[in-house]
């Protein structure tokens, strides 16, 4: 494990702390459950629900990130995107860390349980389970298709935003879920392509490691059709109209010519450039959805 230089000036323990929660990808995955709590209504979800339960899944979240954190210190510690988190350079230690984890967890699930339902409750646990251990301790190690039979955990977000205020999670829940979990293998693969000298390094078996560039580039073309094809998906299910249509079209014609350029054209240039508009796009095509849902056309 890497140890703290001279050169390094430790941060403040409360960003030690919030870096655990890796706020960005949390932000992410907050933002598509709310998403899925305007969805879930016709009309305006109360908005005490809507605030215990972003609050509720954020915590459980932050919670689950931080376990990742302590199961993956050494990990951490070898790869240059990682190697200054607080856990890989000791600067938190594990106890410190669960005791973290334990208590934003815990504040979590009772504000689910308490202010929101518990159906909420047990979903955003199981997905905390699914992710921390599941996902971190079993598959990330054993497969190179870790984020593909991982990405479930990481795909609930809307689930649970439609749980919160339906107290239920019907097909149309479900279906966002299926759109998150298609995208996750390009997103995440394009990544691991211009860090695959990090996951070289860290031991773990991603695709580009394990199975060369070509191969990973070929797979995240085939997954961006598949994804192309599954944002369709809530308009023929009329569960919404042309402002969706329209905005999947061109948005899922810009993904697809990232994720041609990734396969045909590599460089560590265009890796990035389709890893940053994954994120646009995911984000784009969920306010899509919100907007078409109080616009009909």
């Amino acid at each position: 494990m890497m140890t703290q230089t001279a050169t390094h000036k430790p941060t403040s323990r409360f960003i030690q702390y919030w870096t655990l929660t890796k706020p960005r990808v949390t932000q992410l995955a907050v933002f598509c459950a709310v998403i899925g709590m305007f969805l879930a209504t016709d009309a305006l979800p109360p908005w005490q629900t809507v605030l215990a339960a972003t609050a509720g899944i954020w915590l459980l979240a932050g919670a689950a990130f931080a376990v990742n954190c302590i199961l993956e210190a050494k990990i951490d510690a070898r790869m240059a995107r990682t190697a200054r988190r607080a856990t890989a350079m000791g600067e938190l230690t594990h106890i410190q860390t669960v005791l973290f984890s334990a208590l934003i967890g815990g504040a979590g699930m009772w504000i689910l349980y308490a202010l929101v339902n518990p159906l909420t409750m047990w979903l955003t646990f199981v997905t905390f389970v699914g992710y921390a251990v599941v996902y971190t301790l079993i598959l990330k190690p054993a497969t190179p298709q870790n984020i593909v039979i991982g990405g479930l955990s990481g795909a609930m977000p809307p689930a649970l935003g439609w749980a919160a205020v339906a107290n239920d999670v019907p097909m149309q829940a479900w279906l966002l879920v299926l759109i998150i979990f298609v995208w996750t293998p390009p997103h995440f693969w394009a990544l691991a392509m211009y860090r695959r000298e990090d996951y070289a390094r860290s031991g773990l078996p991603m695709l580009p490691v394990t199975h060369g560039m070509n191969f990973t580039g070929f797979h995240v073309w085939l997954y961006s059709i598949a994804l192309a094809a599954t944002t369709m998906l809530p308009y023929i299910v009329r569960m919404s109209g042309l402002i969706y249509l329209a905005s999947a079209v061109v948005l899922n014609a810009i993904f697809l010519w990232h994720g041609w350029r990734v396969y045909k054209h590599y460089s560590d240039i265009v890796a990035r450039k389709a890893f940053a508009w994954s994120i646009v796009y995911l984000s784009l095509l969920f306010a899509a959805l919100l907007l078409d849902h109080y616009i009909k056309l």
